[in-house]
């Protein structure tokens, strides 16, 4: 697929500089960008590339550069200058990305669906597919082969479930949501109880899963049902690869979990948090809206103040990074 910068420019509302025609058909770093290439720069210390780079097309965010030093010679790209580069990319890439992978629609065999439910006609079913009872299939919606869908379970219009998701009984998942391949919603949350003998007796989990609008959740991340009620992940939340979200907790909107966090039971994280990768979260807490938390921090109590925390126990990043300044110069001095 090839456009030229003239139509990219219309497209994202950007402003030109340097030649209409030029053509890409790909997209590459700016560093390693060729003359079929577009390229973005987002960050001033990428400047520099602006001046020897052999992209066709640039975009980039207006406040990091002046025009009048934008060179207009053949030997430069075309630049567009629009408000947020990577933004402009992300739009860019989505529409490529729909024209790409164009959905799917009917179903395959030999799949099985219960009689009891109905697929809309511009949905699709891959091959080896289960949906079971009293299930509800929205509109365009894209279920990929080897999917398992459990009974009385609800999903919403426009939402893909890819190859090997697993969709327990009774869960709800809402519309414009992603599930990459081998996402489990809906398994039992991790419940026993020793009895008198010392034995560990399994408390049934008899709540369920529910997922709201415009949720990505990453492959092989598992979101267990709750042992009464529900587990929720609220609209808008971003969820990594191999992420393990316990029984009856909360996730916040708009919140990321990064890969491999862990969230133990009944916990809640609230709004436009960030979690970065293999961050571990206590159970039966509470988490600000708008927190932050480095790798691998160990959140063991509640986060009242909004902030950004390291460590483990969790205390305010720059507390933790003037105490490894320490650690080290105390290692040293023995």
């Amino acid at each position: 697929m090839q456009f030229n910068a003239q139509q990219i420019a219309t497209l994202l509302g950007g402003k030109l500089i340097g030649n209409p025609d030029a053509k890409v058909s790909d997209v590459a770093p700016i560093e390693s960008a060729q003359q079929h290439h577009l390229a973005f720069v987002t960050d001033e210390k990428y400047v520099p590339f602006l001046k020897n780079t052999k992209a066709g097309v640039v975009l980039v965010t207006r406040t990091l550069v002046c025009e009048e030093q934008m060179g207009t010679g053949n030997s430069h790209p075309s630049v567009i200058l629009v408000d947020n580069a990577r933004g402009a990319m992300g739009q860019l890439l989505q529409l490529v990305s729909k024209a790409m992978n164009p959905p799917k629609q009917g179903i395959e065999q030999p799949s099985f669906i219960c009689e009891d439910v109905e697929i809309p006609e511009d949905a699709y079913v891959g091959a080896f597919a289960y949906i079971g009872h009293n299930v509800h299939v929205g509109k365009k919606v894209q279920i990929y082969p080897n999917v398992y869908i459990g009974d009385n379970v609800t999903i919403g219009d426009n939402t893909v479930l890819f190859a090997g998701v697993k969709v327990y009984a009774h869960c709800h998942i809402g519309a414009n949501c992603i599930l990459h391949a081998g996402v489990v919603v809906g398994s039992d949350g991790f419940g026993f109880e020793p009895d008198q003998q010392g034995i560990n007796r399994k408390i049934p989990q008899i709540g369920n899963v529910i997922i709201e609008d415009d949720v990505e959740i990453g492959a092989n991340t598992t979101i267990d049902r709750a042992m009464m009620g529900s587990t929720v992940i609220h609209k808008n939340a971003k969820i990594d690869n191999l992420v393990q979200i316990a029984h009856n907790v909360e996730v916040g909107e708009s919140t990321f979990l990064c890969a491999q966090v862990g969230i133990a039971g009944s916990t809640k994280v609230g709004k436009h948090c960030i979690l970065a990768g293999q961050v571990g979260v206590a159970g039966h807490i509470e988490i600000a809206d708008n927190t932050v938390f480095g790798a691998q921090t160990g959140v063991a109590n509640s986060i009242r103040k909004p902030g950004t925390y390291m460590g483990y126990p969790a205390i305010d990043a720059a507390l933790w990074r003037r105490a490894v300044v320490r650690f080290k110069q105390s290692g040293q001095q023995h």
